[in-house]
Order: structure tokens, then C-alpha cells, then sequence
């Protein structure tokens, strides 16, 4: 299966950029550095200027493939959320119980991120730290309409439409599946930064995930079903 990975494109939609980043080595360069970039100093402190140093380019350069820094951040939130969906898509693919799927989606969108390998330009743990610390930022904007209406947000949408469907298969009834996915999703944001920096407004746990285990537990008691019990 890794070499059919290997041959997968994450998209993300042409309309968060103006040239494909994946289509030149400069483009993979800017992201790679982006990534590296942004880790280290936060969203607030990066800038063109800096990425340009950074990776031995110029401003210009830059701006030939993404008109703002806000873009940018856009352009790697959507990558990480459709790389996201293609995890989830191949983890689940030979599942036949509703249930265990749902666990095992709970799991795919809640656990600490591993380095992948398909993609040699993209660090995901790093990525993985930056979407949980700035991805509120992409839509918490005056343009998120306008941004919406392009289809921005679409990576982050298929995931949750996906996994909303999953809870539909094992709920029929229940009304609220995409906030529920939504709703541990960027929960775990939260609990994920708590624990790395606030670590009294969450709970740690030795020995255990207690995060993605305290979220499948939720998503499970609010459905009002019964653990699979298959080891995942």
C-alpha cells in the first residue's frame, strides 16, 4: 500500500494560490520553508522577507505564488486537511463495520501526527503543530465569506462531510453530525495545545492518548453505542 501512496497528489484548491507550489522545485521550496518557518516563529512573526532568507529566494519569488502570508497559511491548513482525508480514506478502506470505522476516523483525526515519507517537502508533525496553534486564523476573517465562496474551505468540509456520514451509518437519526466532527476536531486543537502549554486546563494521562481516548469516548456516549471491542 506505501507504494501506492507514494503516487498519490494532495489538491488543494487553485484558488487559495496563484501558481501550484507542487509544480516547480521553488514552489516545494517556499512550502517546505513555510513549514519550517512558521514552527519556529508562529504566524505573527513570519513574513515574506523571511522566507525568502530563509530558502535563498527572493520576495517576488514568493509573491508569484501566493499574494498574502494569510494565503500561505491557507494553502498548508487545506494541504494538511486533505492529506488528512487521504489517511483517513485508506485506513478505513477495507472496514466493514460502521463502528469500527468510526472509531478508527476518531482516532485518524484526534492522535499526535507521525512524519508520513510520501511527501519530501512536507514535515506533517511540524505542519500537524502549526494547524493546531494557527488554523482558527484562516477563518476567523472578515474575507471567510468571501474566501468560502471559492471554495477555500472545501479540503476542510470533505473531511468532516466524510466522517459525518460514517456517524449517519451507525445514527441514521442523529441530527447534529457535522457539528459533532467539527466539534472534536477543533476540540482536540484545543487539548492539544493545552497539554503542550496550558496543562491544567486538560488531562494527562501516563501511559495513554487521553485525548483521542477521551474524544472517542464522547463521540461513542453521545451516539449511545458500544465500543466495536476490535483492537485498532
Amino acid at each position: 500500500m506505501d507504494k501506492l501512496l507514494s503516487n498519490i497528489e494532495i489538491c488543494v484548491h487553485p484558488s487559495i494560490y496563484l501558481k501550484d507550489p507542487a509544480s516547480s522545485e521553488l514552489g516545494k521550496k517556499i512550502i517546505q520553508g513555510s513549514i519550517d518557518l512558521m514552527y519556529e516563529l508562529g504566524f505573527e512573526a513570519f513574513t515574506f522577507r523571511k522566507l525568502a532568507q530563509h530558502i535563498s529566494s527572493t520576495e517576488a519569488s514568493v509573491y508569484r505564488y501566493f499574494e498574502s502570508k494569510h494565503k500561505l497559511l491557507l494553502f498548508l491548513t487545506s494541504w494538511y486537511w486533505s492529506w488528512l482525508e487521504y489517511r483517513l480514506v485508506y485506513a478505513i478502506a477495507n472496514l466493514e463495520n460502521p463502528i469500527v470505522r468510526l472509531e478508527r476516523a476518531i482516532i485518524i483525526v484526534t492522535k499526535q501526527v507521525e512524519e508520513d515519507g510520501n511527501f519530501a517537502h512536507i514535515n506533517e508533525i511540524k505542519l500537524h503543530q502549526i494547524v493546531i496553534a494557527e488554523s482558527s486564523k484562516v477563518y476567523l476573517t472578515r474575507e471567510v465569506d468571501a474566501n468560502n465562496k471559492t471554495g477555500s474551505f472545501s479540503g476542510y468540509k470533505q473531511l468532516v462531510e466524510r466522517i459525518s456520514k460514517i456517524i449517519l451509518e451507525v445514527k441514521p437519526n442523529y441530527k447534529y453530525p457535522h457539528m459533532l466532527v467539527s466539534t472534536v476536531i477543533e476540540g482536540m486543537h484545543h487539548q492539544r495545545y493545552f497539554a503542550e502549554h496550558l496543562p491544567r486546563l486538560t488531562d494527562e494521562v501516563s501511559g495513554e492518548d487521553a485525548i483521542t481516548i477521551f474524544y472517542k469516548n464522547l463521540v461513542l456516549s453521545i451516539l449511545k453505542i458500544e465500543p466495536s471491542g476490535k483492537y485498532i
